[in-house]
């Protein structure tokens, strides 16, 4: 489905923000091009900057959060404040080391000399942010990026005005335009921005908007990071611990009503452990969100009509088993479909909203035929107590990441890295992986004066012939 940024289309932009996003660019790069980015100590003062800004405006952040989706102060702390100010104390602990230069064995061929690897930033990047998790998915990305030493342009999205109006706040409050800027607007501004050169594009939002961002950035041949999504299933089967699995899978699911890339996207259940499972899902619905969820104050809002009245669609003709009400709030009460198979149209397109659907299955080669039924998906969660299956299905299945008997947390450290792969994405983030994602090593030679094997120059002969095999083999 079309998530973040998919209003980019490829028209004719207005001049005003062609020439607006040329200047803060150019700005930015000669700005970098000065190297006062690249000292440790600038770095760790811009986080330091950052860390203090985002404390002192937490109650702004949130109350911006609210306005735009109706997240609750605890969800928008734990889901966005909170994760981006872990992700800052991460990177602050541990710059010094990901940031240093690594030696490396040099070949004895290349006697006398030394090796290294030596962390690079790219230079001016751009951050291209969605409208699910506004703030966070905006400002973890910018933390790695300074952290590796970037200037950086950060267009958040039209969909969530009251949080990018907070986030061009912050970062005016932190960083000189030519350190961090802040572009907001729509297509115009989105069409402009990738037609200028940057050094580093990093986007997070739709496959459909993610092809049009890769050739825009082919044109520079400006590598890029694309954060996507698509149909994760959740596979349970005849193992499983289905209390603990229910209340971990309505949790994933129902999170910011469904409108998070990694959610749960369907169920694939054993066809012996469905008729256990879905009174239990149903209870833990009652339990996590009221008898009413449409009168809990907890509980967010669509982002806006289109994507309210585009999962409507989706509920039409299907089989509800629990929820289906909503109100003209934007709000659809968390709902579970069952009868459904792979044709049914709440299949054919990544859900991105408070609706799940109920598969089943028998065998693994029924698993494999419905996941292989979608591109590959940005993450997998899978319930159950056998460790023989456990290992079969997440070594056969390609995915980006995921959990084993629960559901999004993997995303949720600093200690690993987060991303998709194939039509799920490329690139990832997060700690040291997302410090790597900004970077690129320099792997360097430093040769000696004081001898000079000259096995290498011409004329050739025999003995060199056999010098080269001696040392290359």
């Amino acid at each position: 489905m079309l998530k973040e940024n998919d209003a980019i289309i490829l028209d004719t932009a207005p001049a005003q923000p062609v020439v607006r996003s040329y200047e803060i660019i150019h700005k930015q790069k000669t700005f970098f091009q000065s190297g006062q980015t690249l000292p440790l100590t600038v770095r760790l003062i811009a986080l330091d900057k950052l860390q203090s800004a985002i404390r002192a405006m937490q109650d702004e952040i949130l109350a911006a959060l609210q306005a735009d989706l109706g997240k609750s102060s605890f969800e928008g702390y734990m889901t966005e404040v909170g994760m981006t100010l872990d992700e800052l104390a991460f990177m602050k602990k541990h710059l010094q080391r990901f940031a240093k230069a690594r030696r490396v064995k040099t070949p004895l061929a290349q006697f006398s000399a030394k090796s290294w690897v030596a962390p690079s930033p790219y230079g001016c990047v751009l951050i291209m942010s969605p409208w699910n998790y506004p703030f966070y998915l905006a400002i973890s990305p910018l933390v790695d990026a300074l952290a590796a030493g970037n200037v950086a342009l950060i267009k958040p999205s039209a969909y969530s005005p009251a949080t990018s109006a907070v986030i061009q706040k912050l970062i005016a409050a932190c960083f000189p335009p030519q350190y961090v800027s802040v572009v907001t607007g729509g297509r115009e501004v989105n069409q402009a921005l990738l037609d200028q050169h940057f050094d580093f594009i990093f986007f997070t939002g739709s496959k459909a908007v993610g092809r049009l961002v890769m050739e825009k950035a082919a044109r520079y041949l400006t590598p890029i990071s694309l954060e996507l999504g698509g149909k994760s299933p959740c596979i349970v089967d005849d193992t499983a611990d289905l209390k603990t699995a229910a209340a971990r899978i309505v949790f994933g699911k129902y999170l910011n009503l469904g409108q998070t890339c990694v959610a749960p996207d369907y169920l694939l259940v054993h066809e012996s452990a469905v008729e256990k499972l879905l009174p239990l899902l149903k209870a833990e619905i009652r339990k996590q969100f009221g008898e009413h969820p449409l009168e809990n104050p907890d509980y967010g809002r669509i982002i806006n009509e289109k994507h309210f009245r585009r999962l409507l669609g989706l509920l039409d003709g299907e089989r509800v088993y629990a929820g289906g009400e909503y109100d003209e709030r934007l709000r659809i009460a968390p709902t579970i479909l069952t009868g459904v198979t792979l044709a049914s149209p709440v299949m054919q397109e990544e859900i991105f909203g408070p609706i799940l659907p109920v598969l089943t299955f028998r065998t693994y080669e029924d698993i494999y035929r419905v996941v292989d039924a979608h591109p590959t998906p940005l993450a997998l969660y899978l319930f159950s107590n056998d460790k023989a299956v456990r290992r079969e299905i997440t070594s056969r299945i390609s995915f980006g990441g995921g959990c084993i008997n629960d559901t999004i947390i993997h995303l949720a450290t600093s200690e690993m890295g987060f991303g998709g792969v194939g039509e799920s994405g490329m690139g990832a983030y997060h700690g040291q992986a997302g410090f790597d994602t900004f970077t690129h090593y320099k792997s360097m030679v430093e040769k000696a004066n004081w001898i000079d094997l000259n096995m290498r120059y011409q004329p050739y002969n025999e003995v060199k012939r056999k010098l080269v095999k001696l040392f290359l083999k």
